[in-house]
């Protein structure tokens, strides 16, 4: 994005110096990020976003559209995608389910887009006012097939303001779906953030061939070896888009085994392959601990609370928050189950993200689970009762 698009996105935000909530600063990071196109559905507590988003794109030149649900919210994003705007939609668990099968065909199309989901208690429509941290596997195996999910989660206003823009560049930068996870708390909950002066956005790998020499779903000859670079529509480059297994011109090719092994290993390589540079965790007083907390989103705050809580208590307290979910930061919990003798991870669910970390940890390091649900926040001293 320039410097004259920035200028009128920071303009449209107004005061460098706010005092907002969750879904306004994801609505702000999307508009400095170059989003402008949003299609979306109303939908507790995350229609805020699609509020502020409706007010804002106009003045930037962009798009705004409510569809007749999620299906269509989800639909419109991947075709606006493909004209080359930088899109997004927003949506909590109820819509996210509906919107699976859309999304598993973004990821096999190659589609860059951002879905921000701010959590609600389930299932089904549960508790439509309260947060929760529900949706995190919905992100990674909500859709069928095999698939490598990119999936971001702040714990606070200013960096889901960040997040925002980096959940664009990343979706850009690997052409694929990202996820950035909310809570209803989260998303409505108010602080103090800094409208950044420069903003780095990751801007769409465009082929540098004529049209005839396109390959749209092959290995990319520019930047990043296994992401294609991406040709839009209306500019010449003529693509067959489909949700079938399609050899690199994009043409079915559903029958060979072999075609299918090298287009989804290839989709899931260009992530995984980058899983280090992609973690982003938040570590505290670790160099002397004994049990260590795990968490992430707004359960990380009450954590944080527990640390300072119990080390003023004499106890051996470290802290790790998982900023990124997905890719899950394998080395990071294996590095840090053999250093410590428990790892209590803090989640508001019955325990989603505790099975990825019990699988990768120690096998000699105790894992235990500080869960709650019913759309109330732990206290530090409920995630210290595990410790």
């Amino acid at each position: 994005m320039n410097e004259e698009e920035l200028n009128k996105a920071k303009k449209a935000i107004g005061e460098e110096y706010q005092f907002i909530h969750g879904d306004t600063a994801v609505a702000y990071g999307a508009l400095l990020a170059g989003c402008r196109f949003f299609g979306g559905y109303p939908i507790t507590p995350a229609s805020e976003i699609a509020e502020k988003m409706a007010k804002l794109l106009p003045k930037v030149g962009g798009k705004y559209i409510q569809m007749e649900d999620e299906l269509g919210s989800i639909a419109s994003v991947i075709g606006s995608s493909w004209t080359g705007a930088k899109a997004m939609t927003a949506t909590s668990g109820p819509g996210l389910s509906l919107m699976q099968e859309n999304i598993g065909f973004a990821h096999m199309s190659e589609t860059p887009l951002v879905l921000a989901d701010v959590q609600r208690s389930g299932p089904s429509t549960g508790q439509p006012t309260l947060g929760a941290q529900g949706d995190i596997m919905q992100t990674r195996y909500g859709s069928h097939g095999d698939f490598a999910a990119i999936t971001l989660s702040p714990n606070n206003i200013q960096e889901t303001l960040n997040y925002t823009i980096r959940a664009f560049n990343l979706a850009e930068e690997y052409r694929t779906p990202v996820f950035l996870m909310l809570s209803a708390d989260l998303g409505h909950m108010r602080e103090k953030v800094r409208i950044p002066d420069e903003v780095e956005t990751f801007e769409r790998k465009r082929p540098k061939v004529p049209p005839e020499e396109y390959i749209p779903f092959g290995k990319g000859e520019y930047g990043k070896e296994k992401v294609p670079e991406f040709g839009v529509f209306g500019e010449g480059y003529h693509t067959y888009v489909t949700g079938l297994t399609h050899d690199e011109h994009g043409f079915p090719a559903t029958d060979d085994q072999q075609d299918h092994d090298k287009l989804i290993r290839r989709q899931v390589e260009k992530i995984l392959d980058d899983r280090e540079e992609l973690t982003d965790v938040e570590k505290r007083s670790l160099d002397d601990a004994d049990i260590a907390l795990v968490s992430y989103g707004i359960t990380s705050r009450s954590a944080l609370g527990a640390l300072n809580k119990g080390r003023e208590e004499g106890k051996k307290l470290g802290y790790l928050r998982l900023k990124t979910l997905w890719p899950f930061p394998i080395k990071e919990i294996e590095e840090l189950s053999k250093n410590v003798d428990k790892i209590v991870v803090a989640e508001l669910n019955l325990g989603q993200m505790y099975h990825k970390v019990k699988e990768h940890a120690d096998k000699d390091c105790e894992i235990a689970l500080a869960d709650k649900i019913g759309g109330e926040i732990h206290s530090p001293d409920e995630i210290l009762a595990e410790v």
